[in-house]
């Protein structure tokens, strides 16, 4: 199972890749797409990443999630574009523990959003778009209409 994909995302089967008998506590994170950012009306989004990069740098968290805490880890993450309800992101942790796995959970997405090239473009009600960006003070870029996109065809 590849950490990038662009089909949904069997939480069920990512949830199962981590349990095993000793392991007393499984923790999850679901990031859903939602219908509203910075007040503005959201009507669906769209992730890109260059993948290569991505994968490997999330196969880094990854391996130091396991190195750090006695944890078994999986991570999925979308591209493409997805509508308001669907999952774009889930990590399962298996432990020992509860503190264990809710730690290392809290580790891969906040590494997962530092470290890792996937950029999410979010399409608004009022027709306008915008790339998010964690350093701008309201989190997003706006793009303008008829903008070429990194696909090289013209947004709407």
């Amino acid at each position: 199972m590849g950490v990038l994909t662009r089909a949904p995302i069997d939480v069920a089967g990512l949830t199962k890749s981590v349990e095993a008998s000793g392991r007393g506590a499984i923790t999850s994170f679901l990031g859903v797409v939602r219908n509203h950012h910075c007040g503005r009306e959201v009507t669906r989004l769209e992730y890109s990443a260059y993948a290569p990069m991505a994968e490997a740098e999330c196969e880094r968290i990854l391996a130091e999630t396991s190195s750090r805490w006695p944890v078994s880890v999986a991570l999925q993450h979308r591209l493409g574009p997805m509508a308001i309800g669907e999952v774009s992101v889930a990590i399962a942790v298996a432990g020992n523990h509860r503190d264990e796995a809710f730690v290392a959970c809290r580790y891969v997405i906040e590494e997962l959003k530092r470290r890792v090239p996937i950029w999410k473009r979010e399409y608004f009600a009022d027709g306008t778009e915008g790339w998010v960006d964690p350093t701008a003070c309201d989190g997003v870029v706006l793009a303008k209409v008829g903008e070429v996109t990194n696909e090289g065809s013209a947004s709407r």
